[in-house]
């Protein structure tokens, strides 16, 4: 069944004492575009989160971020040292000072503590392989969120586009009936108008029945309602595909839209009139719906 192009995953895993934490979020457009945002550490592994979302998702505007950073819950498991070289250059410029202005004031350890980055804080190295299987497990479980609404978004597409398409296909059989109609009462009052102009003359119905069916065939669309109808129920069989059919979709509209413009133009007819602009209302809220599908 159709997807939405819409929707939004988020996962999060412990790495080396670090939280790595990973959302991914999809909007409409028209081909697939990736955006990825990656944290300094694994920035070397851009290559592989696109080809790993490339293969889920065919279509729309996609943000990528994958954050690792130190996990609040598990405290520091770096390693805090102090700089001593920094704190060196320090106490030579504060006794420097000292001298110059004649305190009395000492070096303490309050004042050392106070120095910027005097202390530093290394985070634990993380093995490359490790980093990567965590990764990979963790946008795995993001973007199996992501899917899974994009699902749900597409089963309510797909209740409103299956709903519309039966509309459209309802007002083309309503169509398809008064034709027949609408041509039996052209030629009665094309015949009728004839007798009162001829008046008293004798009628050559044969050429009358050629004027007729000229006549006919110029306002005759049932070509287009072939056409139409074939189209609607191809469009039901593509919106139960699996398989990514957005572009299929807006594409097989527009011909549908070509089709009802025809008959609208082509028929006189106040009920056939009626039902065509019943026809591309319908028409129109479904490309619209359209736009949202992969």
């Amino acid at each position: 069944m159709i997807q939405s192009m819409t929707g939004f995953g988020r996962a999060e895993t412990a790495a080396g004492g670090r939280k790595l934490t990973a959302e991914v979020k999809s909007l409409n457009h028209r081909n697939l575009e990736l955006m990825v945002r990656l944290s300094a550490p694994l920035s070397l592994m851009e290559g592989e989160v696109r080809k790993r979302v490339s293969a889920v998702v065919s279509r729309g505007r996609v943000e990528v971020s994958l954050q690792l950073e130190t996990d609040p819950g598990t405290g520091m498991t770096g390693v805090l040292r102090a700089n001593l070289p920094l704190i060196e250059r320090y106490a030579g410029e504060v006794e420097k000072i000292r001298e110059t202005f004649r305190l009395e004031d000492r070096l303490t350890l309050g004042m050392v503590l106070g120095f910027r980055d005097a202390m530093i804080y290394e985070e634990p190295a993380l093995r490359e392989e490790e980093l990567q299987s965590a990764t990979m497990e963790v946008l795995g479980r993001a973007l199996d969120a992501l899917v899974a609404m994009r699902k749900r978004e597409g089963e309510a597409l797909y209740q409103d586009l299956l709903g519309r398409i039966r509309s459209v296909l309802k007002w083309v059989g309503e169509i398809r009936v008064r034709v027949p109609l609408v041509q039996e009462e052209f030629q009665r009052k094309f015949t009728e108008r004839v007798r009162e102009l001829m008046g008293e003359m004798p009628l050559d119905m044969t050429r009358i029945s050629q004027e007729i069916a000229i006549l006919t065939e110029k306002s005759d669309v049932s070509e287009e309602l072939v056409r139409l109808e074939s189209h609607g129920v191809q469009f039901l069989e593509m919106i139960e595909d699996r398989e990514p059919v957005g572009r299929k979709l807006d594409f097989l509209l527009q011909e549908m839209h070509r089709e009802i413009n025809t008959i609208g133009s082509k028929s006189g007819d106040v009920e056939i009139a009626r039902a065509v602009i019943e026809i591309k209302g319908e028409l129109a809220k479904l490309r619209e719906q359209v736009q949202n599908v992969e």
